[in-house]
């Protein structure tokens, strides 16, 4: 079969789904490419979702990852509202749930993942909302007015980001965080202190180690009931305690799934005509010398372009350094690496200002770092990282040395 007379399919139309359809285009790829999106809406980045979208600086349009004109420009049918109901393997086809089915020579599983729910008594209230989605964003928005009370479950990067904007509002704002502090899973106490003051002096009602016992209020949530009793007023609730990856279809088709659909260094599952890519996906990580799954954009857009370059014929080993980014107030916080394992913390700046970086270091070399608006840091910073660098922990914490000149040549 001639290039031109295969059909690619691609299920999932995040921001993995369409990087990987224009880069199959890039790659040259002139068959059919079909993009199965469970929304309504083409390919959209979701990051500023809970920053500039919420707060209405930008327009819907601004999220695309490509605008409408253009993916029809380079020849992919888009179809939204499809929710793939399974896959057959052995027919090389996928079925909707409407009865529409589509064959494909090469399939690629861009499936994302969903906002995880509480199952609290009140939590199926219309007012208990995630932040996951264009519609999820619509919902909040009417709420989205100075003097409402919004309570925010989670202290990770979505609730603190939400809080930030909804303070920018002028709404009255509560964050809940079950664990001792936020931001826990990411990093170290110090940083972590660091956010909770930015965000206590900018008027929020952090809260940190608490427990939910339920919501109260009808039609609407109206109180969020803590353990011991006391209740908080809301007029909306946003959850933001992680994010579950869409696999059920990729185990129904027999693929291997371990915390994600497994992949290999290629994007490659255990089906040779099947790719997966972004945050379904679990893929070996030489960087840190395990498999991981990573919810991150960046992961996502690169790992799909791998999985194109596979789908082409073309393969090349996805062997990226993962980095994060998060956008409260006038900061930007800007992660490389995962600091898991580290033994020497440093600071270089003043973690009681409003710009600092942090490093993380394992048996004297960099894995990890921090930096909190300071952008010309963190770009050396990866470099560092990238590198597994030695680096003397006196340097890096003086800052009259340019990081700059901590890079081997």
């Amino acid at each position: 079969m001639s290039d031109a007379a295969s059909t690619y399919v691609i299920v999932g139309a995040g921001q993995a789904g369409g990087e990987l359809a224009a880069e199959l285009r890039k790659l040259g790829y002139a068959g059919r490419i079909v993009l199965l999106g469970e929304e309504p809406h083409i390919p959209y980045r979701r990051p500023p979702l809970s920053k500039a979208y919420l707060a209405g600086e930008i327009a819907e349009t601004g999220l695309y990852v490509i605008q409408e004109a253009q993916l029809a420009k380079i020849g992919v049918e888009f179809v939204g509202n499809a929710r793939v109901a399974a896959i057959d393997r052995a027919a090389k086809t996928v079925r909707l749930a409407d009865g529409r089915a589509f064959a494909y020579d090469k399939l690629a599983l861009t499936t994302g993942g969903r906002a995880r729910m509480l199952t609290l008594p009140g939590a199926e209230r219309p007012n208990v909302l995630a932040l996951r989605t264009i519609a999820d964003v619509q919902k909040l928005k009417p709420y989205c007015q100075p003097g409402k009370r919004i309570v925010i479950i989670g202290g990770g990067f979505i609730g603190l980001e939400t809080a930030a904007v909804a303070r920018k509002l002028g709404l009255q704002v509560t964050v809940l965080e079950g664990l001792p502090r936020v931001l826990a899973r990411v990093t170290v106490p110090e940083v972590s202190a660091f956010f909770e003051r930015v965000h206590r002096e900018a008027g929020v009602d952090l809260r940190t180690g608490v427990q939910i016992e339920g919501f109260e209020g009808e039609p609407e949530v109206t109180q969020v009931v803590l353990a011991g009793g006391e209740k908080i007023p809301a007029d909306v609730v946003v959850v933001g305690i992680g994010l579950t990856p869409n696999t059920e279809l990729a185990e129904a088709a027999g693929l291997a799934v371990d915390n994600g659909i497994v992949v290999d260094e290629h994007a490659q599952t255990s089906d040779p005509d099947i790719v997966a890519a972004g945050d379904c996906t679990n893929h070996p990580s030489e960087f840190l010398g395990r498999r991981v799954r990573l919810e991150s954009v960046q992961n996502a857009m690169e790992q799909a372009r791998s999985a194109a370059r596979t789908m082409a014929g073309k393969p090349d080993p996805y062997r990226a350094v993962p980095w994060f980014w998060s956008d409260q107030y006038d900061l930007k916080l800007q992660m490389v690496g995962l600091s898991s394992g580290f033994d020497r913390f440093v600071v270089r700046g003043d973690l009681g200002g409003r710009a600092f970086a942090a490093f993380y270091l394992k048996d004297g070399r960099l894995i990890a770092a921090d930096a909190v608006s300071r952008p010309q840091d963190f770009m050396f910073a990866k470099k560092l990282v990238a590198m597994a660098a030695s680096v003397d922990p006196a340097q890096l914490a003086d800052e009259s040395v340019p990081l700059k000149n901590l890079v081997p040549a």
